[in-house]
């Protein structure tokens, strides 16, 4: 890793670069634009070593370093690991629509983030804007390890990133989750992590 004024300098307008070609796809808006220009700083942590974030967030070096993130876990189309050298990255290419089933990438994504939880790192969970499709796969991921229903994963989530909102088929599909793994009201799982 070399940290040359000269390097970091570079590294700052191509990530400003991918930014703008990001914000000219997505068509965000203003505030937004200038977050994900700026690197984002708003990494919720849901339990210890797991957080949900944006892109702007994924692409603050410094911010993840600070929070022990070792691995991200991109959830979203055209969005290239901007430090390969750095994490370890797995990437799902899927759109932010009802009719995508993300259910499919479910175990990988579980496999994904329990490797970095129990390295004694962290994992970023991350789509676009850290409201749908992260937060989808970090409730069922709760459901799924900690036998929570999907009442009470969502509940805990939206109390670390109030902002989360998957989509109506994202929501039904963790619905249906939620039965196919028979997770009912609350356990002692639910209280350990709430606490």
């Amino acid at each position: 890793m070399v940290s040359s004024s000269c390097t970091s300098g570079e590294e700052r307008k191509r990530k400003a670069r991918e930014m703008e070609k990001v914000v000219d796809l997505f068509g965000v808006g203003e505030a937004n634009s200038q977050k994900l220009r700026e690197g984002g700083n708003d990494l919720s942590e849901i339990q210890q070593g797991l957080f949900i974030g944006s892109v702007a967030e994924a692409t603050n070096k410094d911010l993840l370093h600070s929070s022990n993130v070792t691995h991200i876990l991109t959830v979203a189309v055209a969005l290239a690991p901007p430090y390969p050298d750095d994490f370890v990255y797995k990437v799902i290419e899927v759109v932010d629509r009802e009719e995508t089933d993300l259910t499919v990438y479910f175990d990988e994504c579980f496999s994904f983030i329990d490797q970095a939880i129990q390295s004694g790192g962290g994992v970023l969970v991350h789509c676009f804007m850290g409201m749908s499709r992260s937060v989808t796969i970090v409730v069922a991921y709760l459901m799924k390890k900690h036998g929570m229903g999907f009442s009470k994963a969502m509940e805990l989530v939206k109390s670390r990133r109030p902002q989360a909102l998957p989509n109506f088929g994202f929501i039904s599909q963790l619905q249906k989750f939620e039965k196919s793994i028979q997770v009912h009201g609350e356990t002692s799982a639910d209280k350990k992590i709430v606490s």
